[in-house]
């Protein structure tokens, strides 16, 4: 099997979390179960995203500098809006 770039939509979290270990923190801060659960091997970070109704776009930016070795942060609230509901404050 080959190894998937990391901005593959096919990359499953299992791989995610073997290639870039580090990505797992973010999951974990946002009280996310996909650590250990074994559904990895089939969900990828939109499946996940889908399942916690978080925002792919943000989730994966955090994603993305967790990747990169920077310290992983909280996101205040990554829950996308409801459709027809304007996200701002």
């Amino acid at each position: 099997m080959c190894e998937r770039k990391f901005d593959s939509p096919d990359l499953t979290l299992d791989e995610m979390f073997r290639n870039w270990p580090e990505t797992a923190t973010v999951f974990i801060n946002h009280g996310m179960l996909c650590v250990g659960c074994p559904i990895v091997a089939f969900h990828t970070v939109a499946d996940a995203c889908t399942a916690y109704d978080l925002d792919i776009t943000a989730f994966k930016a955090l994603l993305r500098r967790a990747a990169a070795g920077s310290s992983p942060e909280i996101s205040p609230d990554l829950r996308s809006p409801p459709s027809g509901e304007d996200p701002s404050p």
